[in-house]
Protein backbone atom coordinates (compact mmCIF):
# COMPACT_ATOMS: atom_id res chain seq x y z
CA UNK A 1 0.00 0.00 0.00
CA UNK A 2 1.37 3.27 -1.10
CA UNK A 3 2.30 5.58 1.90
CA UNK A 4 0.05 9.22 2.25
CA UNK A 5 1.98 12.06 1.77
CA UNK A 6 2.29 14.05 4.48
CA UNK A 7 1.87 17.70 4.76
CA UNK A 8 4.43 18.96 5.31
CA UNK A 9 6.78 22.34 5.55
CA UNK A 10 9.23 21.29 3.09
CA UNK A 11 6.16 19.43 0.35
CA UNK A 12 4.80 23.56 0.86
CA UNK A 13 8.01 24.56 -0.57
CA UNK A 14 7.73 22.15 -3.52
CA UNK A 15 4.42 22.91 -3.90
CA UNK A 16 4.90 26.61 -4.44
CA UNK A 17 7.76 26.22 -6.45
CA UNK A 18 5.95 24.24 -8.83
CA UNK A 19 2.98 26.60 -8.53
CA UNK A 20 5.67 29.78 -9.44
CA UNK A 21 6.27 27.99 -12.99
CA UNK A 22 2.82 26.43 -13.45
CA UNK A 23 1.57 30.18 -13.20
CA UNK A 24 3.73 31.58 -15.75
CA UNK A 25 1.07 29.28 -17.98
CA UNK A 26 3.84 29.05 -20.78
CA UNK A 27 3.53 25.51 -21.68
CA UNK A 28 1.84 21.88 -20.82
CA UNK A 29 1.37 21.66 -17.00
CA UNK A 30 2.30 17.77 -17.25
CA UNK A 31 5.44 18.82 -18.82
CA UNK A 32 6.19 21.01 -16.10
CA UNK A 33 5.26 18.89 -13.98
CA UNK A 34 7.62 15.77 -15.27
CA UNK A 35 10.26 18.20 -15.65
CA UNK A 36 10.28 19.31 -11.75
CA UNK A 37 10.08 15.45 -10.74
CA UNK A 38 12.70 14.78 -12.81
CA UNK A 39 15.24 17.50 -10.97
CA UNK A 40 13.99 15.99 -7.81
CA UNK A 41 13.99 12.05 -7.87
CA UNK A 42 14.15 11.95 -3.98
CA UNK A 43 10.57 12.94 -4.04
CA UNK A 44 8.38 9.75 -3.41
CA UNK A 45 5.66 7.87 -5.18
CA UNK A 46 3.22 9.62 -2.76
CA UNK A 47 4.95 13.13 -2.73
CA UNK A 48 4.37 13.11 -6.03
CA UNK A 49 1.08 12.26 -6.27
CA UNK A 50 0.19 15.05 -3.82
CA UNK A 51 1.88 18.07 -5.86
CA UNK A 52 0.37 17.18 -8.90
CA UNK A 53 -2.78 16.34 -7.80
CA UNK A 54 -3.09 19.90 -5.72
CA UNK A 55 -1.56 21.89 -8.52
CA UNK A 56 -3.98 20.40 -11.08
CA UNK A 57 -6.55 21.26 -8.67
CA UNK A 58 -5.46 24.72 -8.57
CA UNK A 59 -4.79 24.92 -11.87
CA UNK A 60 -8.93 24.11 -12.52
CA UNK A 61 -10.13 26.10 -9.65
CA UNK A 62 -7.60 29.40 -10.47
CA UNK A 63 -9.91 31.67 -11.17
CA UNK A 64 -12.13 31.61 -7.85
CA UNK A 65 -9.83 30.74 -5.64
CA UNK A 66 -7.56 33.60 -6.69
CA UNK A 67 -10.57 36.09 -5.90
CA UNK A 68 -11.44 34.25 -2.63
CA UNK A 69 -7.53 34.20 -1.45
CA UNK A 70 -7.19 37.90 -2.67
CA UNK A 71 -10.33 38.70 -1.18
CA UNK A 72 -9.80 36.96 2.62
CA UNK A 73 -6.16 38.67 2.45
CA UNK A 74 -6.46 41.57 0.60
CA UNK A 75 -4.07 41.45 -1.77
CA UNK A 76 -3.16 39.70 -4.92
CA UNK A 77 -2.61 35.87 -3.62
CA UNK A 78 0.67 34.25 -3.73
CA UNK A 79 1.38 30.85 -5.18
CA UNK A 80 2.18 29.81 -1.32
CA UNK A 81 -1.14 31.50 -0.71
CA UNK A 82 -2.68 29.91 -3.59
CA UNK A 83 -1.46 26.24 -3.08
CA UNK A 84 -2.92 26.24 0.42
CA UNK A 85 -6.01 27.26 -0.74
CA UNK A 86 -6.20 24.26 -3.25
CA UNK A 87 -5.53 21.73 -0.52
CA UNK A 88 -8.64 23.06 1.33
CA UNK A 89 -10.54 23.00 -1.78
CA UNK A 90 -9.90 19.22 -2.12
CA UNK A 91 -11.77 18.81 1.43
CA UNK A 92 -8.25 18.41 3.45
CA UNK A 93 -8.59 19.26 7.18
CA UNK A 94 -7.92 22.69 8.12
CA UNK A 95 -5.98 21.36 11.27
CA UNK A 96 -3.76 18.91 9.34
CA UNK A 97 -2.84 21.97 7.52
CA UNK A 98 -1.89 24.25 10.60
CA UNK A 99 2.09 23.68 10.60
CA UNK A 100 2.00 25.15 7.11
CA UNK A 101 0.29 28.41 8.21
CA UNK A 102 1.49 31.66 9.21
CA UNK A 103 0.36 33.62 12.10
CA UNK A 104 -3.09 34.76 11.46
CA UNK A 105 -3.63 32.70 8.69
CA UNK A 106 -5.36 30.22 9.98
CA UNK A 107 -8.57 32.34 10.50
CA UNK A 108 -8.66 33.56 7.11
CA UNK A 109 -8.24 30.20 5.73
CA UNK A 110 -11.32 28.96 7.58
CA UNK A 111 -13.26 31.37 6.22
CA UNK A 112 -12.69 29.95 2.74
CA UNK A 113 -15.35 27.34 2.93
CA UNK A 114 -17.97 29.83 3.77
CA UNK A 115 -16.90 32.20 0.86
CA UNK A 116 -20.06 34.12 -0.42
CA UNK A 117 -20.31 32.24 -3.90
CA UNK A 118 -22.76 35.31 -5.09
CA UNK A 119 -20.21 37.70 -4.73
CA UNK A 120 -18.27 36.12 -7.25
CA UNK A 121 -19.16 36.13 -11.41
CA UNK A 122 -20.82 33.46 -13.40
CA UNK A 123 -17.39 33.26 -15.31
CA UNK A 124 -15.92 33.79 -11.66
CA UNK A 125 -18.07 30.65 -10.26
CA UNK A 126 -17.14 28.23 -13.47
CA UNK A 127 -13.48 28.98 -13.24
CA UNK A 128 -13.45 30.33 -16.85
CA UNK A 129 -11.92 33.32 -18.29
CA UNK A 130 -14.43 35.74 -19.21
CA UNK A 131 -14.05 35.69 -23.15
CA UNK A 132 -14.40 31.90 -23.22
CA UNK A 133 -17.40 31.92 -20.90
CA UNK A 134 -19.32 34.42 -23.06
CA UNK A 135 -18.39 32.11 -26.22
CA UNK A 136 -20.09 29.06 -24.02
CA UNK A 137 -23.09 30.79 -23.09
CA UNK A 138 -23.98 31.92 -26.32
CA UNK A 139 -23.39 28.98 -28.04
CA UNK A 140 -25.28 26.92 -25.28
CA UNK A 141 -26.98 29.02 -22.82
CA UNK A 142 -26.01 29.59 -19.30
CA UNK A 143 -27.50 26.15 -17.53
CA UNK A 144 -25.60 23.90 -20.21
CA UNK A 145 -22.38 26.04 -20.07
CA UNK A 146 -22.87 25.75 -16.10
CA UNK A 147 -23.38 22.12 -15.99
CA UNK A 148 -20.31 21.46 -18.53
CA UNK A 149 -17.69 23.80 -16.73
CA UNK A 150 -18.46 21.65 -13.53
CA UNK A 151 -17.76 18.48 -15.62
CA UNK A 152 -14.60 20.52 -17.18
CA UNK A 153 -13.92 20.93 -13.65
CA UNK A 154 -13.57 17.44 -12.53
CA UNK A 155 -10.59 15.01 -13.08
CA UNK A 156 -11.29 13.10 -16.25
CA UNK A 157 -10.96 8.85 -15.55
CA UNK A 158 -8.32 7.02 -17.20
CA UNK A 159 -9.63 4.99 -20.54
CA UNK A 160 -8.05 2.23 -22.51
CA UNK A 161 -8.72 0.69 -25.59
CA UNK A 162 -8.04 -2.89 -26.71
CA UNK A 163 -6.15 -3.94 -29.37
CA UNK A 164 -8.29 -6.12 -31.25
CA UNK A 165 -5.33 -7.73 -33.13
CA UNK A 166 -3.93 -9.09 -29.86
CA UNK A 167 -6.81 -8.92 -27.76
CA UNK A 168 -10.55 -9.11 -27.20
CA UNK A 169 -12.95 -6.94 -24.96
CA UNK A 170 -14.19 -9.21 -22.84
CA UNK A 171 -11.21 -11.35 -21.86
CA UNK A 172 -9.48 -8.04 -21.26
CA UNK A 173 -12.23 -6.73 -19.13
CA UNK A 174 -12.54 -10.05 -17.50
CA UNK A 175 -8.48 -9.86 -16.33
CA UNK A 176 -8.33 -6.28 -15.18
CA UNK A 177 -12.03 -6.99 -13.56
CA UNK A 178 -9.93 -9.64 -11.20
CA UNK A 179 -7.55 -6.92 -10.37
CA UNK A 180 -10.59 -4.78 -9.37
CA UNK A 181 -9.26 -2.03 -12.39
CA UNK A 182 -12.07 -2.03 -15.26
CA UNK A 183 -15.53 -1.90 -16.14
CA UNK A 184 -16.27 -1.51 -19.57
CA UNK A 185 -16.80 1.67 -22.16
CA UNK A 186 -20.72 2.77 -22.36
CA UNK A 187 -20.08 3.45 -26.10
CA UNK A 188 -16.91 2.11 -28.02
CA UNK A 189 -16.91 -1.65 -28.54
CA UNK A 190 -13.12 -1.54 -27.39
CA UNK A 191 -13.34 0.83 -24.62
CA UNK A 192 -12.03 -0.03 -20.74
CA UNK A 193 -12.57 2.67 -18.29
CA UNK A 194 -10.58 2.60 -15.19
CA UNK A 195 -11.63 2.96 -11.55
CA UNK A 196 -8.44 4.59 -10.41
CA UNK A 197 -5.06 5.51 -12.27
CA UNK A 198 -2.36 2.95 -11.84
CA UNK A 199 1.13 2.58 -13.20
CA UNK A 200 0.55 0.96 -16.65
CA UNK A 201 3.67 0.99 -18.22
CA UNK A 202 5.02 -2.21 -16.77
CA UNK A 203 1.38 -4.02 -16.64
CA UNK A 204 1.58 -7.14 -18.88
CA UNK A 205 -1.19 -6.19 -21.19
CA UNK A 206 0.11 -3.04 -21.52
CA UNK A 207 3.67 -4.26 -22.77
CA UNK A 208 2.52 -7.18 -24.83
CA UNK A 209 0.37 -4.20 -26.90
CA UNK A 210 -3.02 -5.58 -25.87
CA UNK A 211 -4.33 -2.27 -24.39
CA UNK A 212 -3.65 1.44 -25.27
CA UNK A 213 -4.14 4.84 -23.01
CA UNK A 214 -7.32 6.66 -25.08
CA UNK A 215 -9.96 8.33 -24.54
CA UNK A 216 -13.28 6.75 -25.57
CA UNK A 217 -14.48 9.61 -27.34
CA UNK A 218 -11.85 9.50 -29.52
CA UNK A 219 -12.35 6.11 -29.97
CA UNK A 220 -15.48 7.04 -31.47
CA UNK A 221 -13.60 9.07 -34.39
CA UNK A 222 -12.06 5.98 -35.75
CA UNK A 223 -15.18 4.22 -35.39
CA UNK A 224 -16.91 6.92 -37.95
CA UNK A 225 -14.35 7.50 -40.25
CA UNK A 226 -14.88 3.43 -40.30
CA UNK A 227 -11.48 2.11 -42.64
CA UNK A 228 -12.00 -1.36 -43.97
CA UNK A 229 -9.21 -3.55 -44.56
CA UNK A 230 -7.07 -3.13 -47.97
CA UNK A 231 -7.98 0.33 -47.75
CA UNK A 232 -5.85 3.74 -48.37
CA UNK A 233 -6.25 5.96 -45.42
CA UNK A 234 -4.59 8.73 -44.42
CA UNK A 235 -4.19 9.95 -41.10
CA UNK A 236 -3.55 13.61 -41.32
CA UNK A 237 -2.09 15.31 -38.40
CA UNK A 238 -0.95 11.63 -36.59
CA UNK A 239 0.58 13.26 -33.83
CA UNK A 240 1.81 9.94 -31.27
CA UNK A 241 -0.34 8.06 -33.27
CA UNK A 242 -3.60 7.40 -30.98
CA UNK A 243 -5.58 7.13 -33.41
CA UNK A 244 -3.48 6.15 -36.18
CA UNK A 245 -3.33 2.76 -34.18
CA UNK A 246 -7.14 2.46 -33.77
CA UNK A 247 -7.33 2.94 -37.50
CA UNK A 248 -4.77 0.23 -38.34
CA UNK A 249 -6.78 -2.55 -36.20
CA UNK A 250 -10.02 -1.11 -38.17
CA UNK A 251 -8.50 -2.49 -41.04
CA UNK A 252 -7.18 -5.71 -39.47
CA UNK A 253 -3.42 -4.45 -40.27
CA UNK A 254 -4.21 -4.69 -43.67
CA UNK A 255 -3.92 -1.78 -46.19
CA UNK A 256 -1.89 1.05 -46.38
CA UNK A 257 -2.31 3.88 -43.34
CA UNK A 258 -0.26 6.60 -43.27
CA UNK A 259 1.15 9.09 -40.55
CA UNK A 260 1.23 12.15 -41.33
CA UNK A 261 2.46 14.86 -38.93
CA UNK A 262 4.85 18.10 -39.24
CA UNK A 263 6.53 17.05 -35.90
CA UNK A 264 9.37 14.50 -36.01
CA UNK A 265 9.31 14.64 -31.96
CA UNK A 266 5.46 13.82 -32.21
CA UNK A 267 6.02 10.75 -34.67
CA UNK A 268 9.19 9.17 -32.63
CA UNK A 269 6.28 8.77 -29.88
CA UNK A 270 4.39 6.75 -32.79
CA UNK A 271 7.38 4.12 -33.06
CA UNK A 272 7.48 2.19 -29.65
CA UNK A 273 3.39 2.28 -29.85
CA UNK A 274 3.63 0.87 -33.26
CA UNK A 275 5.89 -1.81 -31.96
CA UNK A 276 3.97 -2.98 -29.21
CA UNK A 277 1.12 -2.52 -30.99
CA UNK A 278 2.25 -5.83 -34.30
CA UNK A 279 0.71 -3.53 -36.67
CA UNK A 280 2.54 -2.95 -39.80
CA UNK A 281 0.86 -1.37 -42.26
CA UNK A 282 1.42 2.05 -40.46
CA UNK A 283 3.52 4.66 -42.68
CA UNK A 284 4.52 7.33 -40.93
CA UNK A 285 6.06 10.23 -42.60
CA UNK A 286 7.10 13.79 -41.70
CA UNK A 287 5.57 16.45 -43.96
CA UNK A 288 6.87 20.15 -43.81
CA UNK A 289 2.96 21.31 -43.85
CA UNK A 290 -0.20 20.85 -45.29
CA UNK A 291 1.43 22.24 -48.83
CA UNK A 292 4.03 19.64 -48.72
CA UNK A 293 4.62 18.54 -52.45
CA UNK A 294 4.99 15.35 -51.75
CA UNK A 295 1.09 15.19 -51.02
CA UNK A 296 0.63 15.31 -54.32
CA UNK A 297 1.36 12.30 -55.54
CA UNK A 298 -1.42 10.79 -53.08
CA UNK A 299 -3.78 13.06 -54.50
CA UNK A 300 -7.17 11.81 -55.19
CA UNK A 301 -5.88 7.96 -54.08
CA UNK A 302 -7.12 8.12 -50.54
CA UNK A 303 -10.47 6.15 -49.38
CA UNK A 304 -10.51 7.46 -46.10
CA UNK A 305 -8.64 10.62 -44.63
CA UNK A 306 -8.86 11.54 -41.15
CA UNK A 307 -7.97 15.38 -40.22
CA UNK A 308 -7.81 15.57 -36.03
CA UNK A 309 -7.33 18.78 -36.56
CA UNK A 310 -4.87 21.01 -34.28
CA UNK A 311 -6.93 23.10 -31.75
CA UNK A 312 -7.56 24.81 -28.72
CA UNK A 313 -7.77 21.93 -26.78
CA UNK A 314 -11.07 23.46 -24.99
CA UNK A 315 -12.15 19.85 -24.72
CA UNK A 316 -9.85 18.40 -22.82
CA UNK A 317 -9.61 20.90 -19.90
CA UNK A 318 -10.32 17.77 -17.16
CA UNK A 319 -6.83 16.89 -18.20
CA UNK A 320 -5.21 20.02 -19.98
CA UNK A 321 -7.06 22.87 -17.27
CA UNK A 322 -3.95 25.18 -18.18
CA UNK A 323 -5.08 25.42 -21.46
CA UNK A 324 -8.11 27.60 -20.52
CA UNK A 325 -5.68 30.48 -18.93
CA UNK A 326 -2.96 29.89 -22.26
CA UNK A 327 -5.75 30.57 -24.81
CA UNK A 328 -6.94 33.43 -26.17
CA UNK A 329 -9.59 34.29 -28.81
CA UNK A 330 -6.41 35.38 -31.03
CA UNK A 331 -4.64 32.38 -30.85
CA UNK A 332 -8.85 31.04 -31.38
CA UNK A 333 -8.36 32.88 -34.63
CA UNK A 334 -5.03 31.53 -35.55
CA UNK A 335 -5.83 28.21 -35.38
CA UNK A 336 -8.87 28.74 -37.40
CA UNK A 337 -6.70 29.87 -40.07
CA UNK A 338 -4.23 26.94 -39.61
CA UNK A 339 -7.66 24.29 -39.53
CA UNK A 340 -9.37 25.08 -42.62
CA UNK A 341 -6.30 25.04 -44.40
CA UNK A 342 -5.52 21.78 -43.14
CA UNK A 343 -8.94 20.62 -43.99
CA UNK A 344 -8.60 22.18 -47.11
CA UNK A 345 -5.16 19.49 -48.30
CA UNK A 346 -6.49 16.77 -46.36
CA UNK A 347 -9.49 16.70 -48.94
CA UNK A 348 -7.42 16.34 -52.01
CA UNK A 349 -6.00 13.20 -51.04
CA UNK A 350 -9.71 11.65 -51.50
CA UNK A 351 -10.92 9.87 -54.14
CA UNK A 352 -14.13 10.16 -55.64
CA UNK A 353 -16.84 8.31 -53.04
CA UNK A 354 -14.34 8.30 -50.32
CA UNK A 355 -14.65 9.66 -46.64
CA UNK A 356 -13.10 12.29 -45.02
CA UNK A 357 -13.50 13.12 -41.50
CA UNK A 358 -13.16 16.33 -39.75
CA UNK A 359 -12.34 16.58 -36.09
CA UNK A 360 -11.40 18.75 -32.87
CA UNK A 361 -11.52 18.19 -29.21
CA UNK A 362 -12.64 22.31 -28.92
CA UNK A 363 -16.00 23.62 -27.69
CA UNK A 364 -15.96 26.58 -29.81
CA UNK A 365 -17.99 26.73 -33.36
CA UNK A 366 -15.41 29.43 -34.67
CA UNK A 367 -13.18 26.02 -34.66
CA UNK A 368 -15.96 23.30 -35.50
CA UNK A 369 -19.25 24.44 -37.51
CA UNK A 370 -17.77 27.62 -38.59
CA UNK A 371 -15.04 25.47 -40.30
CA UNK A 372 -16.93 22.83 -41.55
CA UNK A 373 -19.72 25.02 -43.09
CA UNK A 374 -17.08 27.28 -44.93
CA UNK A 375 -15.75 24.43 -46.42
CA UNK A 376 -18.53 22.50 -47.69
CA UNK A 377 -19.37 26.37 -49.16
CA UNK A 378 -15.66 26.26 -51.12
CA UNK A 379 -16.17 22.46 -52.19
CA UNK A 380 -19.69 21.62 -53.73
CA UNK A 381 -18.16 18.01 -54.38
CA UNK A 382 -18.38 17.32 -51.23
CA UNK A 383 -21.43 16.67 -48.72
CA UNK A 384 -22.08 15.50 -45.17
CA UNK A 385 -22.70 12.54 -43.94
CA UNK A 386 -24.47 11.63 -40.69
CA UNK A 387 -22.71 11.09 -37.79
CA UNK A 388 -25.95 9.52 -35.88
CA UNK A 389 -26.79 6.90 -38.54
CA UNK A 390 -23.08 5.73 -38.69
CA UNK A 391 -22.80 5.46 -34.82
CA UNK A 392 -25.96 3.73 -34.08
CA UNK A 393 -25.27 0.79 -34.36
CA UNK A 394 -22.87 0.78 -31.35
CA UNK A 395 -25.91 2.03 -29.62
CA UNK A 396 -24.42 5.35 -29.20
CA UNK A 397 -27.28 7.68 -28.54
CA UNK A 398 -28.55 10.58 -30.24
CA UNK A 399 -25.58 12.66 -31.44
CA UNK A 400 -27.07 14.62 -34.38
CA UNK A 401 -25.73 15.01 -37.67
CA UNK A 402 -22.23 16.32 -36.54
CA UNK A 403 -20.69 14.18 -33.17
CA UNK A 404 -20.44 16.66 -30.37
CA UNK A 405 -19.58 14.85 -27.04
CA UNK A 406 -19.27 16.59 -23.66
CA UNK A 407 -17.61 15.57 -20.36
CA UNK A 408 -21.58 16.29 -18.53
CA UNK A 409 -23.21 14.41 -20.92
CA UNK A 410 -21.40 11.00 -21.97
CA UNK A 411 -18.53 10.93 -19.85
CA UNK A 412 -15.88 11.54 -22.11
CA UNK A 413 -13.82 14.47 -23.34
CA UNK A 414 -15.81 16.95 -25.66
CA UNK A 415 -14.78 16.03 -29.23
CA UNK A 416 -16.59 17.29 -32.34
CA UNK A 417 -16.48 15.77 -35.52
CA UNK A 418 -18.22 15.74 -38.95
CA UNK A 419 -18.22 13.30 -41.75
CA UNK A 420 -18.23 13.98 -45.29
CA UNK A 421 -17.67 11.92 -48.38
CA UNK A 422 -16.81 13.17 -51.93
CA UNK A 423 -19.42 12.63 -54.81
CA UNK A 424 -18.68 9.77 -57.24
CA UNK A 425 -17.54 10.97 -60.38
Amino acid sequence: MTRPARLSPALLVHGVAILEQLLAFAEAADKTLSRYFRAHPKLGHADRGLLAQTSFTLLRRYRSLNVKVAALFSGVPSPRRLFLAALLAEGRDLSALAPLFEPGEARKFAALKDFDEDALTAAERADLPDWLYFRLVERYGEAETRALAQALNQPAPLDLRVNTLKGERDAVLAALFREGMAAAGAYSPFALRLAEKPALARHPLFTRGVIEVQDEGSQLLGLLLAPRRGEAVADFCAGAGGKTLLLGALMSNRGRLYAFDVSEKRLARLKPRLARSGLSNVHPMRIESERDPRLKRLAGKMDKALVDAPCSGLGTLRRNPELKWRQTPESIDELAQKQAAILAAAARLVRPGGRLLYATCSLLDAENDWIVDAFLAAHPEFVPLSAHAELARYGVPEIGERLQLFPHRHGTDAFYAALLTKKAA
